[in-house]
């Protein structure tokens, strides 16, 4: 209970560090290039940031129960291309059947993933590695080895990304969504709580009756699900599918959630973390262009930025540790 009290203060410690980061860094950004805070260039963030905190998410439960998904990026690009194939070839579908049809794919990799790890008892970092090589296969297989241009898709599907909800761009809208279910499912239900004992402890959670074939299955079907999401989103919004799509993205999106505080070891993450560290990757990838640093250097930075999480994410679990063994101790 006692070390639980110490992540929980760490963790709102963390988030109000993370987040004060990401005001400063706007503050420097916007002095040296007066258009970041515009309201038009704050759209575009949002926009483009809105897919990343829907992936991560979803990592942020694979991470949690000790596990890592590979196959993001290709789950995201076989849903997105299997959805703009279907709209070009028929035109008068609905855009909410294109949206579910993307899920629908991305929650069967997702399962087969699943059951992989959690059936066949193979890595999660070995299966989800085989299977982003195959489904970046089946990508280019399912097209030919062409792209799906924007000429090819109807106005209604690439209106997705452009369209509005409440007066909220639509990606943004939907990941908002996400982000409140997600909040509500983590923190509030039963299921929610047995993700974080798997990561905390898999040996404890089993013998106190946690099935965790059901919730490993669970987890990765729902980032495959999310993947598919991502993909229909992507295509929609860059209105082109390639079998190159997204790829790399993957690591993209696990740098989002170390960032945001998620732990490789399990057991300890947040929601609101995880979108800090989204908007903090997004701040970058939109601010850095803006006051001219060079490509190489953006990836120079994300990479300093992530090492320095990951150093102080460790040496507070340290400290926490140490504290806790001296208390015991006394």
């Amino acid at each position: 209970m006692l070390q639980q009290l110490n992540l929980e203060k760490v963790s709102k410690f963390r988030e109000v560090g993370l987040l004060g980061f990401i005001i400063i860094l706007a503050i420097v950004i916007q002095l040296l290039n007066s258009a970041f805070l515009t309201i038009g260039n704050l759209r575009d963030l949002l926009t483009n940031t809105a897919i990343l905190s829907i992936l991560a998410l979803g990592m942020m439960l694979v991470l949690i129960t000790r596990g890592i998904d590979l196959s993001i990026g290709a789950t995201l690009a076989l849903s997105g291309m299997i959805t703009a194939l279907t709209v070009s070839a028929f035109p008068g579908i609905h855009p909410i059947l294109a949206i579910l049809l993307g899920i629908v794919v991305g929650c069967v990799c997702g399962v087969i993933l699943g059951l992989l790890v959690s059936k066949v008892g193979i890595l999660p970092i070995i299966a989800s590695l085989g299977l982003m090589n195959v489904f970046r296969g089946m990508t280019f297989w399912a097209s030919g080895g062409e792209w799906v241009s924007a000429y090819q898709m109807p106005d209604s599907f690439k209106h997705i990304a452009t369209s509005s909800i409440l007066g909220i761009n639509t990606l943004v809208f939907i990941a908002i969504l996400t982000f409140g279910f997600f909040y509500y499912f983590v923190n509030t239900t039963i299921t929610g709580r047995q993700i974080y004992a798997i990561g905390s402890n898999p040996d404890s959670a089993s013998v106190s009756g946690i099935n965790q074939t059901k919730i490993l299955m669970l987890v990765y079907t729902m980032m495959g699900g999310l993947s598919g999401l991502a993909g229909v989103l992507w295509v929609s919004k860059y209105a082109s599918a390639q079998g190159d799509t997204a790829t790399g993205y993957e690591l993209t999106v696990i740098a989002a959630c170390i960032l945001g505080g998620v732990s490789i070891a399990g057991g300890v993450g947040k929601v609101t973390g995880v979108l800090l560290g989204a908007m903090l990757l997004g701040v970058l990838s939109n601010g850095l262009p803006l006051i001219n640093v060079s490509p190489f250097w953006q990836m120079g930075i994300e990479g300093a930025i992530i090492l320095i999480a990951v150093l102080f994410n460790t040496n507070i679990r340290e400290f926490i540790e140490r504290n806790n063994r001296l208390r015991r101790e006394i």
